[in-house]
């Protein structure tokens, strides 16, 4: 593996392990996103933030590498579901910034192939 590939694994552990976390420590933000029709939000919040300690774990050992980084790629296109329904009705956070909201639907295809690299190293 070059250097460039460690910074680029190390980086997106790192990246999903503080994601990760910070849904135990910050859970009024993505409370605040998540579109209404999802039953169980708390319940959600719980699962996505361990989802993302667990694979950020999972990145770091060649073993699990690719598994983790193709569960990575499955949990951001579920992420769709709450990214695409902002599109037409903005959450609280992001009235007055809409653009962002299509700047993130676009950074999901970033981040699916980013994972998509690392899981074949």
């Amino acid at each position: 593996m070059t250097t460039i590939q460690q910074i680029s694994l190390y980086a997106m552990a790192f990246f999903y392990a503080g994601a990760g976390i910070n849904h135990f420590f910050n859970p009024k933000f993505y409370l605040s996103i998540m579109p209404k029709f999802f039953p169980a939000h708390n319940l959600f919040n719980t699962v996505s933030g361990i989802a993302e300690i667990v694979l950020a774990v999972g990145l770091l050992f060649t073993s699990t590498r690719q598994t983790s980084a193709y569960l990575i790629i499955a949990m951001l296109i579920l992420f769709f579901a709450v990214h695409i329904p902002h599109l037409f009705q903005p959450p609280k956070i992001a009235q007055g910034k809409e653009w962002f909201l299509y700047v993130r639907v676009l950074l999901q295809f970033v981040l699916i192939y980013w994972a998509w690299k690392v899981g074949n190293y």
